[in-house]
């Protein structure tokens, strides 16, 4: 098995390995139309073939005998920290088992390594126990959960954070100007991936009580905003959160 960056001949193959990783891990529990909009928004072939170009983008693939069996997709973001994303790491259900997503997540890793980050992040639904267990004995510590809304369900996706120095710390809050020269408080753990940079969370209060919004990391304002569909952009710059993950399921 060769572990390798994914090139533009490999959209489509790894279209249907998605497909067939998320039908298995998530069949039993998202209904079959949920997961083929997913597949449609998140792995359409121009996207994916950007995606390959990306200098902030980590897309491997794990190939055996000229077939692509598994792939890992990640994202290094600078900000605070420098901090490698996880997005997925999938594996051909008939291959599970067999080491390949431990060789995809072990080079992803080494790449994210060589980009400088400071740790690596992952997530996966709590309702994925496989996926869960994968983290929990790659060695990735717990890192809190959130609700996410997947069609009419509400479920748990679990939040997982791996060092790779072990004196770097949790990012704590960064106190900032807001408008009017009010003061806000950004939080750097909480993030969105977006089509320049990404976008954090803002608070009113250091105790995350009171959220205020988005703030943009590209042109460093608070002028970004959530429509009713759940969609993020920037008035100030044009920046625009992509979809990711299961926002698929309700944009």
């Amino acid at each position: 098995m060769d572990v390798r960056d994914a090139t533009a001949e490999d959209v489509d193959a790894i279209r249907t390995v998605a497909r067939e990783s998320l039908a298995a891990s998530y069949g039993h529990t998202l209904p079959e139309e949920v997961i083929t909009e997913s597949i449609e928004r998140w792995y359409d072939a121009a996207s994916l073939a950007d995606e390959v170009d990306r200098e902030d983008a980590v897309l491997l693939v794990a190939v055996e005998n000229g077939e692509v069996i598994g792939f890992a997709q990640s994202y290094v973001v600078s900000q605070r920290e420098v901090v490698g994303d996880v997005d997925w790491v999938h594996v051909r259900p008939t291959r599970r088992g067999e080491g390949v997503g431990t060789e995809l997540l072990r080079a992803v890793e080494a790449v994210l390594r060589d980009s400088g980050v400071d740790r690596v992040d992952a997530q996966v639904l709590e309702a994925n126990e496989e996926g869960v267990s994968f983290y929990e004995e790659y060695g990735f510590d717990p890192a809190g959960e959130r609700t996410v809304e997947i069609g009419e369900g509400r479920f748990i996706e679990r939040r997982f954070s791996k060092p790779f120095d072990d004196d770097v710390g949790s990012v704590v809050l960064e106190a900032r100007q807001g408008p009017d020269s009010s003061r806000l408080y950004v939080d750097y753990d909480t993030r969105e991936r977006a089509s320049v940079g990404p976008f954090y969370v803002a608070f009113e209060d250091r105790d995350r009580n009171e959220r205020y919004g988005w703030f943009c990391s590209n042109c460093e304002g608070f002028e970004a905003a959530m429509d009713a569909m759940g969609r993020v952009e920037c008035a100030n710059c044009g920046n625009r959160r992509k979809p990711s993950r299961w926002d698929a399921a309700y944009l």
